[in-house]
């Protein structure tokens, strides 16, 4: 249980915490180092970050905060807009229009999907900026949400999460449509393998520019984003421009035809969901900068406005975009299409000139931005996952050397993208693997979107401030509904029957073995942190290390019972030494060598830090 629910709250005499530090007076028993305050069995510290953001509590479990960036402070509000807009336009709109219209029946209601993700990914981004006003020094958004709504059972969120994240973080359908748009700049007709080669080296190319210096990466991430933007403004004013009339009848005899009739055609349930799905698809990114807010100055602020400003420009320009697609394209072709929607704009407007192969070149471009973006944010969350302590070798997630970059994360995430790109062969099997993602990652939004519920419920038992920015509860409804919505509706039979989904075999395969994958996470955590321990006669304590880097992150060890009340009697909730006569009673270590009981020296790189987060004299 989280905290005891009867248990009384009062203040002891002298304990409050200095105003410098909170500025306001917590309602729970505060420990004797005056930094942690107690709500049953939860322990909740105050930590501040070197990135202007206010004091703030988190739960003991959490990684340690880095007071100091090892991966700097370079995010600005440019980044933040381009970081969001960079992920959100990838292939999406360039390629999904036509799914999406399949799915919804008619352009009508297919137009006012595109209205309604707007709607969901603002309730989203509001749930987001909620916590990040809890939390604000924190980068990982999702992992940090989740550790901290659910502190309890220790370590099931993030070790839950983290598999889910580090597994299913491949991007190889965004390298495979990068692929395809580079091989129709030149008209050629791709085999299979070829098709694979050139997503290999694509996306090798994207893995290379971010992982040599974290600056430049922004800085090149800004400049492809801003060419994004341009390139939807540009399809968009084309559009408009056969909408008006202004193009030979012979290319496009009537620009309106799709727009006289526009709510005619049948939507079926499942069609309605795979639109929705692939709908969130496109807006997917609207978060990105939540992944690196200890990275920004004044976080709560800047990504409350930038954020927004970025989600509205890509909504209207994905509206503008998809006027431009049906103004040209008549339905019925748009239907048949797979993804090239914007080629067949181009090639209906242009015809087959050099200017289709030129714009083909900046859809292909604005792919390759989306995985660097992309790149960018999950290799955060990822670092994040590893700090929690729950991943083997933490030193290899946390660490910034040489480069100041993620190292670790950027390499796992490669080596997944390239496995997944040559493993599954074209067809049922690639379809598969890219639909797996789909209910794992609903779930976790569906009990985020609850858990901030439990956030501001511990936080008013506590009497801790109001955030620097709340959601309303209306905004927060919604979006559990939807989530939920996801999660359900995936269940609901394809028109054609349990075989006519997006794969040969039985539509459903994807969501069970999603579910699989989330109940074999329960398992391996009941295994891992109760059943092995007591059998072999230890207990899971967190302690921290510090990289010489900079960097900061837990580390699980295992502790002999007979040591156990030595080990919580000198080390802090965090799981830091208490004074410099602390002796360390065990230093095997579960998430540096996967288990192993063997006693290990402290390395250089490795300090355990004191009660005030300098290093302990040895």
């Amino acid at each position: 249980m989280a905290f005891n629910w009867r248990r009384p709250f009062t203040r002891r005499q002298g304990d409050d915490l200095a105003k410098s530090e909170s500025h306001y007076r917590p309602n729970g028993p505060i420990d004797g180092d005056g930094g942690t305050v107690s709500d049953g069995s939860l322990k909740y510290t105050v930590e501040k970050g070197g990135n202007d953001s206010p004091p703030a509590y988190q739960e003991a479990t959490g990684a340690p905060v880095e007071v100091n960036s090892p991966l700097g402070y370079s995010v600005g509000p440019l980044s933040i807009i381009m970081l969001n807009i960079g992920k959100m336009i990838g292939t999406g709109v360039y390629s999904t229009p036509s799914n999406i219209l399949r799915g919804t029946g008619s352009v009508g209601l297919s137009m006012i999907f595109w209205a309604l993700g707007f709607l969901t990914s603002v309730a989203n981004l509001s749930v987001y900026l909620e916590y990040a006003a809890y939390f604000p020094n924190r980068s990982g958004s999702e992992v940090v949400y989740l550790e901290q709504a659910y502190p309890r059972p220790r370590w099931l969120f993030p070790t839950a999460f983290a598999f889910q994240s580090v597994a299913l973080s491949f991007s190889s359908s965004n390298a495979i449509v990068l692929a395809q748009y580079l091989f129709r700049i030149n008209g050629h007709s791709p085999t299979a393998w070829e098709l694979k080669g050139v997503a290999v080296a694509g996306y090798t190319v994207a893995a290379l520019f971010v992982s040599f210096h974290t600056r430049l990466s922004y800085l090149f991430a800004n400049g492809i984003g801003i060419i994004k933007v341009l390139t939807l403004i540009f399809i968009s004013i084309t559009g408009l421009v056969v909408l008006g009339g202004h193009v030979s009848t012979t290319r496009i005899p009537d620009p309106r035809i799709n727009f006289r009739d526009a709510f005619s055609g049948q939507a079926t349930p499942y069609g309605v969901t795979n639109a929705l799905y692939k709908i969130i698809f496109s807006y997917a990114g609207f978060e990105n900068a939540f992944n690196v807010v200890n990275e920004v100055k004044s976080p709560v602020k800047q990504i409350r406005r930038n954020g927004f400003v970025a989600l509205l420009i890509v909504a209207v320009l994905y509206i503008l975009a998809n006027v431009a697609y049906f103004a040209a394209v008549p339905k019925d072709e748009l239907v048949q299409s797979q993804q090239i929607a914007a080629s067949l704009f181009f090639t209906k407007v242009f015809g087959s000139s050099g200017a289709v192969r030129g714009l083909n070149f900046l859809i292909a471009l604005s792919s390759f931005g989306n995985l660097i973006a992309v790149l960018i944010g999950s290799s955060r969350l990822i670092r994040e996952c590893g700090r929690q302590g729950v991943l083997p070798f933490p030193r290899f997630w946390a660490s910034t050397r040489p480069f100041g970059t993620p190292l670790g994360p950027y390499f796992v995430k490669w080596a997944l993208t390239i496995l997944m790109i040559l493993a599954p062969p074209a067809g049922d099997a690639f379809n598969f693997i890219t639909d797996l993602q789909v209910l794992p990652s609903a779930f976790f939004q569906l009990i985020m979107g609850i858990g901030l519920y439990v956030v501001r419920y511990r936080r008013s038992r506590l009497n801790l401030p109001r955030p620097e920015f709340k959601a309303w509860d209306l905004v927060v409804v919604f979006n559990i509904l939807v989530q939920l919505y996801l999660i359900v509706m995936p269940w609901y039979p394809p028109a054609g029957g349990a075989y006519a989904g997006d794969v040969s075999f039985w539509y459903g395969t994807y969501v069970v073995t999603g579910i699989g994958i989330l109940i074999a996470c329960a398992i391996y955590y009941y295994l891992w942190i109760s059943v092995i321990p007591k059998l072999r006669g230890y207990r899971i304590r967190q302690e921290v290390l510090r990289l010489d880097d900079g960097a900061q992150s837990h580390r699980l060890v295992k502790v002999p019972v007979a040591k156990l009340s030595e080990w919580d009697a000198t080390h802090d909730a965090v799981g830091r030494p208490l004074d410099d006569s602390t002796i360390r009673p065990h230093r095997g270590s579960v998430g540096s060598d996967g288990g192993s009981d063997e006693k290990k020296p402290t390395s250089a790189d490795e300090v355990p830090l004191g009660r005030d987060g300098q290093d302990v004299e040895k």
